[in-house]
């Protein structure tokens, strides 16, 4: 991580406050003063002084895959007076930190879940500027025609609603639709999409009169659900996590490296 940023979330300072503190001295990094930047460090292993006080250890980050079973909220509460399960209880993780789920899944809906504590990473995968693709695999009652494949990627109008009424129509930002199997009785589909409406490929789908028997999403990103029993999680592997990183453009764990592989800027460990 960027030196800055660290010094930022520790609550320090800001993080334009933080790169003066670094150029006029008084920031240290494994007992050597860094005057220029760009540093990397790692905030697990080296030590941070500034104006000789260490810097207090920040909270781990800690990312978890979901495999979410059928009739699961994917919130960190139900409403008041409910009491239907949650994802958070489904994942005890032996770090006690408090994860949040990234975006959201229907009730119904199964799948992949990212869990994280994160909330820069969180915020650029659910933010529409970042275009993060999520695939679904879906069953639909009944054969989908060509035609209405040709609807659904050039975007279905849906109703838009405020208040708990309709004020109009938006309408969806095109698909990717993959048809795996179709026949008389149902059709199978690897569908991506960009946006996160409310139940949007539930309604997509209706909108062309083919209700869905089946929704589970299988990728976010790069990040492809694999290894999981329906209920079960798990970390996710530096790989996977490095992936999700450079898909949202996000530097952060990573950083410029000279020829031999080290992070520029780093001090050596004592």
């Amino acid at each position: 991580m960027r030196l800055q940023r660290v010094i930022a979330d520790a609550g320090l300072s800001s993080r334009r406050h933080a790169e003066l503190l670094i150029q006029e001295g008084r920031v240290r990094v494994n007992g050597e003063i860094v005057r220029e930047l760009p540093v990397l460090i790692d905030p697990a292993e080296d030590t941070v002084t500034v104006d000789g006080r260490p810097l207090p250890k920040g909270e781990r980050h800690i990312y978890v895959m979901l495999n979410k079973p059928a009739r699961t909220l994917s919130t960190v509460m139900d409403e008041p007076g409910a009491a239907r399960r949650t994802v958070l209880d489904l994942v005890d993780h032996p770090s006690g930190v408090r994860l949040y789920p990234v975006g959201r899944l229907d009730f119904d809906t199964t799948g992949l879940v990212l869990l994280t504590n994160d909330g820069e990473l969180a915020n650029r995968l659910t933010h529409p500027r970042y275009g993060v693709e999520k695939t679904y695999h879906v069953v639909v009652k009944g054969r989908l025609e060509d035609e209405e494949i040709e609807a659904l990627e050039q975007g279905i109008y849906l109703a838009e609603r405020k208040e708990g009424r309709t004020v109009g129509a938006v309408r969806a930002s095109h698909v990717k639709l993959e048809v795996v199997r179709r026949d008389r009785e149902r059709t199978s589909l690897r569908l991506t999409l960009k946006e996160g409406r409310n139940r949007q490929v539930r309604r997509m789908l209706a909108a062309v009169g083919r209700p869905v028997k089946k929704l589970e999403r299988v990728a976010i990103g790069p990040l492809q659900l694999k290894g999981l029993a329906r209920g079960e999680w798990r970390e996710l592997d530096r790989r996977e996590l490095r992936l999700l990183r450079e898909a949202v453009g996000s530097r952060k764990g990573g950083g410029d490296k000279s020829k031999n592989g080290a992070a520029r800027g780093r001090p050596p460990r004592s």
